[in-house]
């Protein structure tokens, strides 16, 4: 080990021995040179983006397949534009054998294309079960959602999961990424008040330049005041560098309380620097990261 290099706690550790990652239908390119630096059957989440077409879905989740992880399709409900589009994405899966694990979300747009307003319209359409799902992904958003109230996006959670629970599917809760890991603990403790037992997976974005980040944190709603960007490592008067998410790591091993949190591993949003993110992982599992005594 490194001088000065700190170590992940036991339960910390833990929290890395299942994460999982996201790509988007357009990186199987970056897949595959990321693919020595991902360990086998780890998940990996294809995105249901504007400007990609079910080919480009299909193919990605055949190429995470065959390099040995786990695909796990979106499913983004307001950008289905018919059922008829749901049953051909779903069958598509099934024949290629990448069918099993998926992501429903509600999606972006802000007006439904087609028949389904939310992703627990898509639970409830049944398709899922016809077409060999096993396992289903529903998001989390610890700080909120910028256009859905409060009250609403916990609702949506615990009827999904019990759609979910109902219909004897497996299933996990991905949240928003953030910078601060207080709001995160808060919302689990939430989460779990409310009966809802979920595996959750934390999302955490990979590392990246920081103007890029704040970019994204700007269009999902999370918070990016001064405190909460010293204490994720970033200065918001400083956007040339580069920063991961090492000191909130750090502070979510630290504080996790399996009795209090549940079940929880880490998801990493890549912004497509998929091997950048495998590498700078297995570098922090090794203890090759830097120090990161939360300030």
């Amino acid at each position: 080990m490194k001088p000065g290099v700190s170590v992940m706690p036991a339960v910390g550790a833990a929290l890395l021995d299942d994460f999982s990652l996201e790509m988007t239908g357009k990186d199987v390119a970056r897949l595959e040179e990321a693919r020595d630096s991902i360990p086998p059957g780890t998940r990996i989440n294809i995105t249901f983006l504007a400007g990609e077409d079910l080919g480009m879905r299909r193919t990605a989740a055949r190429a995470v397949k065959r390099l040995g992880f786990v695909p796990v399709p979106h499913v983004s409900a307001r950008r289905l534009p018919s059922r008829d589009a749901l049953d051909a994405f779903l069958s598509a899966l099934a024949e290629d054998g990448t069918a099993e694990n998926v992501f429903v979300v509600g999606g972006d747009p802000a007006r439904p294309e087609g028949p389904y307003d939310d992703s627990l319209a898509v639970l409830r359409t049944g398709l899922l079960q016809r077409h060999g799902v096993r396992h289903v992904g529903i998001s989390g958003y610890p700080e909120g959602h910028p256009a859905i109230a409060d009250g609403t996006l916990w609702s949506a959670l615990t009827d999904k999961a019990a759609v979910i629970g109902a219909q004897r599917f497996d299933g996990d809760v991905i949240t928003q990424f953030g910078f601060d890991v207080e709001p995160v603990l808060t919302w689990l403790e939430a989460t779990r008040a409310r009966g809802v037992h979920l595996p959750v997976r934390i999302g955490v974005p990979g590392p990246a330049g920081v103007r890029r980040l704040l970019g994204y944190a700007t269009r999902f709603g999370v918070a990016t005041s001064a405190s909460v960007a010293r204490k994720y490592g970033f200065s918001l008067t400083n956007l040339m560098g580069t920063t991961g998410p090492d000191r909130f790591l750090h502070t979510l091993a630290r504080r996790y309380d399996p009795e209090r949190h549940g079940t929880v591993k880490v998801h990493f949003y890549t912004f497509g620097g998929l091997r950048h993110t495998a590498e700078w992982i297995a570098a922090f599992r090794h203890g090759e990261g830097t120090s990161n005594d939360t300030p």
